[in-house]
């Protein structure tokens, strides 16, 4: 088995499905692990972005809180963070193609009774859709076709009703200015604009301006024009994290950005970061990302660097390409990007060797011959695949979180910060592994003679944080002045990676209490996210933005949520606990580790820990998969897979074209861990 270090001591083993599961190894070859980002338009980032059409990801269910039951499908006026719009045109006008002759025919029924009788407040189900893209479908095509009404999912349930912000604006404009002003929002179309018809009551134009302001201020900026005598309001869409004007006809050096699709081999994108910064001559925090990606892997990502055009970028591909750094569609962008402005990530994973659990380490060790055996084989990995599809897995955050393979894991490295032992951090940070490579040379011979300078010249240049270290302990002294310096060298993704290890190791030990001591159903004292005001199923057409909401004893018992809604918090400083034994947990997990009066902010090293709320499980989306021969894999995997055959174990192929190769196709939210839904699928660390 592989991979990833220590993985089984990093997650702790708790499933959520019983199937039997199966083993097998991953990231033998550079193309078994292919990584592409979705962006938050929904769409895969790769080198041929526009040639691809992608399944839609649902705008409506597709949010990190993927466990959260009830969602309205139009944007709310509390939600402003200026994200693209998945596409303004619904795939299918033909709402009896999307919901079935019956339905579409119910539907038209329901809006003429609401057209005739304004204080009805009715609501229609429009019936199950399991599938979530189907949903996503569903609301976009119901409401462009009826901008009045506003699409309820109640997972897997759709349901519509009458939009009181419509009915709202519809009574200070006409109907037809109303419907198309929805419309417009719904499209949400970066830098569009809407204008009413011309008004010439300034009172009714301030009433219009009011209800707009009130409603859709943080979406929305309103101004009034006059054009030859007439006087209109014109509705333009915020351009939130726009770079502020400045003075003069100059662009600046610092205001050019330049955006690119980064495609790299067995790199870490820290890694490429530094290298790319060095050649160009710009600073690694000059580039903007909305996220890291594995290393051992193909991985595709969107980028932005400040400060260099995109001709300067263009000169210097070549270059990169011998690195294994591929860019393409490079061009010329306004802004910059930022951590966690993704939808998620596609996979295309290669599951190499696979035989059944049991065999020990000798014989076949579990490793199937004939018909029969393999038929068997093919079974475990159905019923497998279908569990985790359907149930999902624990949300754990993966082992390369904590630098699998480190004799000291990054989490470590992150406590000593959070205690404001920079001495103690730089020592742990420079723990070499066993052996005798150039980097733990280096880094032993630092910790034995504490020379910022020798250890720098020993250290390989591909070690980019290593050497930005030790440049600063050389210039500022290894004390702990030096070692706070020595970690203000690093840019501050770098920086405050280490304390959220920390955390994510804390958020993984918390689900596994929580799961061994509570079960699998929602439980009193639980967090889950609800919309505000939210009191019954009726009330939602009202709600505002989601709040944490703690389940009652009365909520549990009526079984009012699943597992599935359940969140645990990562640690900060503006965080709630849950308010039972889970709860307790986290205030006696954190006092044994000397934070008990941690505020989780580090002020001399510009360090601020909200926290955060993750959901305990998360789900595989489009998830395919497929069995074949292991000699019949080779270039197979979609996606966008290297040419380079180069293992990245060391080993060949020779004497595998017996077994049987397991193909997997899925996606999952930002932030969640392909190597644990594995786990989950396989019941052992792949």
């Amino acid at each position: 088995m592989k991979q990833d270090g220590d993985a089984a001591v990093n997650v702790p083993a708790c499933f959520i499905s019983n199937h039997e599961g199966f083993r097998g190894s991953i990231k033998n070859f550079i193309r078994d692990f292919v990584v592409t980002e979705i962006d938050v338009g929904g769409q895969r980032v790769t080198a041929a972005a526009a040639n691809q059409t992608p399944p839609p990801r649902a705008s409506s269910d597709g949010n990190s809180q993927s466990g959260a039951q009830f969602k309205e499908s139009r944007l709310s006026p509390h939600d402003s963070d200026g994200s693209s719009p998945v596409d303004a045109t619904p795939p299918s006008f033909d709402l009896s193609v999307i919901l079935g002759q019956s339905v579409s025919e119910e539907l038209e029924q329901f809006v003429l009774t609401l057209k005739d009788d304004k204080t009805a407040k009715q609501e229609l189900s429009l019936g199950s859709f399991p599938d979530k893209h189907h949903r996503a479908n569903v609301h976009r095509v119901v409401r462009h076709r009826f901008p009045f009404l506003m699409t309820i999912t109640i997972q897997p349930e759709i349901r519509v009703r009458e939009d009181p912000d419509y009915r709202e604006l519809s009574q200070l404009v006409t109907e037809d200015e109303a419907e198309d002003f929805f419309r417009f929002i719904d499209a949400k179309v970066r830098g569009s604009s809407y204008a009413f018809g011309p008004d010439g009551d300034k009172e009714h134009r301030t009433a219009v301006h009011h209800f707009l302001s009130r409603r859709f201020g943080k979406l929305v900026e309103t101004k009034s024009f006059s054009d030859q005598g007439a006087t209109a309001i014109t509705v333009r869409l915020r351009e939130q994290g726009r770079p502020k004007k400045r003075s003069g006809e100059e662009r600046k050096e610092e205001e050019v950005y330049t955006g690119f699709t980064l495609r790299k081999e067995n790199l870490e994108t820290l890694e490429a970061v530094s290298y790319m910064a060095a050649a160009l001559g710009i600073l690694p925090s000059d580039f903007t990302y909305a996220g890291t990606k594995d290393k051992r892997a193909v991985t595709y990502q969107s980028m932005v660097v400040k400060k260099v055009a995109a001709q300067r970028l263009e000169e210097k591909v070549s270059e990169f390409t011998k690195r294994g750094m591929h860019l393409s569609q490079i061009r010329s962008v306004g802004e910059p990007l930022r951590l966690g402005r993704l939808r998620g990530n596609h996979f295309d994973v290669v599951v190499r060797d696979l035989r059944r659990h049991g065999g020990g380490g000798g014989g076949d060790g579990g490793r199937l011959s004939g018909a029969n055996a393999r038929a068997r084989l093919a079974e475990l990995v159905k019923e497998a695949v279908e569990n985790v599809e359907a149930r999902g897995f624990v949300n754990y955050y993966g082992p390369q979180r904590f630098g699998g393979g480190q004799s000291v894991q990054s989490d470590h490295v992150g406590l000593a910060l959070l205690k404001e032992d920079t001495v103690g951090a730089v020592r742990l940070f420079f723990t070499p592994e066993e052996g005798e490579e150039p980097p733990s040379h280096a880094k032993r011979h630092f910790l034995q003679t504490d020379n910022a300078k020798e250890s720098l010249a020993l250290m390989p240049l591909s070690k980019a944080r290593e050497r930005l270290m030790l440049r600063a302990l050389n210039r500022y002294g290894t004390g702990p002045d030096g070692c706070a310096q020595a970690w203000l060298s690093l840019p501050h993704s770098m920086r405050v990676f280490y304390p959220h290890a920390y955390c994510s190791r804390v958020w993984n030990d918390a689900a596994a209490h929580r799961l061994t001591t509570l079960g699998h159903k929602a439980r009193r004292g639980d967090l889950v996210w609800r919309q505000e005001g939210q009191n019954k199923v009726e009330d939602a057409g009202e709600a505002g933005s989601p709040q944490i909401h703690v389940v009652t004893e009365e909520e549990e018992q009526r079984e009012a949520y699943t597992l599935g809604q359940v969140l645990l918090p990562m640690p900060g400083n503006t965080v709630k606990y849950p308010e039972n034994c889970v709860g307790a947990w986290y205030q006696e997990r954190l006092a044994r580790d000397g934070l008990d009066k941690c505020r989780f902010r580090v002020s001399s090293l510009k360090l601020n820990l909200p926290g955060c709320y993750r959901p305990l499980l998360a789900c595989p989306c489009n998830l395919r998969y497929r069995l074949q021969e292991a000699g019949d894999g080779r270039g197979e995997v979609t996606g966008g897979g290297s040419r380079s055959d180069k293992p990245l174990n060391g080993q060949t192929e020779e004497g595998t074209q017996d077994s049987l190769a397991l193909i997997l196709n899925f996606d999952l939210d930002s932030s969640c861990y392909a190597t644990i839904c594995l786990r989950e699928i396989m019941k052992c660390d792949p």
